[in-house]
């Protein structure tokens, strides 16, 4: 009888550590370890939002500005020239292919971006929209405009950010390159990409819930 009793107990033994073995493997897969701080142009291809059932974890959603920053420390990488006492300008970036004279909702958001950045370097930035007056109307109160008209001709910018945009299946690849004003030699220049995902959550400012509003007559 003793003996049958720890063949009994060993094979409970066995089935608990199987039936503990298979709840392990069960658990969530903690994907943290993948994510780094320095590495600014990663991106998985798949769903940034897949997350299991049973677990709160989930990747986190990555917006234009994080590649933005990933571009910008490939600038400073190759800088020459630019330091604290050299002013510089930004731009919007534009289609290769395209009207160099109009910017999409994304290359205007690149501009901003990049400004941010490049101010967090220490790189004075110019912001040459900026008007010498307050405008004060019913809807709001504005320091910012795009008409050439209502702006200063002569700043002390000495060096201008821009570059181009190339629409891909995944998304976009962004050139960008740092340029002298009077030299036109560029003194610093790097390339991105952009996820589509990132590119999408952008929603134009000229649309209503995707429905143009028209004014009617009154009767």
């Amino acid at each position: 009888m003793r003996f049958n009793y720890l063949i009994i107990a060993a094979g409970l033994s066995l089935s608990a550590c199987s039936m503990f073995n298979t709840q392990e493997i069960s658990e969530p897969f903690d994907d943290k370890s993948k994510s780094s701080d320095n590495n600014f142009q990663s991106y998985s291809g798949k769903s940034v939002l897949a997350a299991s059932k049973n677990t709160s974890n989930f990747r986190t959603v990555k917006n234009i500005n994080h590649y933005v920053r990933g571009i910008m420390h490939g600038l400073i990488d190759n800088i020459q020239y630019v330091n604290s006492q050299t002013p510089i300008g930004v731009t919007s970036f534009v289609f290769l292919d395209g009207d160099y004279e109009k910017a999409p909702l994304i290359g205007n958001q690149l501009s901003e971006s990049f400004m941010h950045e490049v101010h967090k370097f220490g790189i004075p930035v110019i912001d040459f929209k900026t008007t010498d007056y307050i405008r004060v109307a019913p809807s709001g109160d504005y320091i910012f405009s795009r008409d050439f008209l209502e702006l200063k001709g002569n700043l002390p910018i000495k060096y201008v950010l821009g570059g181009t945009l190339v629409k891909l299946d995944s998304g976009y690849m962004v050139n960008a390159r740092i340029v002298g004003v009077k030299s036109k030699a560029i003194v610093a220049s790097s390339q991105g990409f952009i996820p589509s995902h990132a590119v999408d959550a952008l929603i134009s400012s000229s649309l209503e819930d995707g429905i143009p509003l028209v004014q009617g007559e009154e009767s």
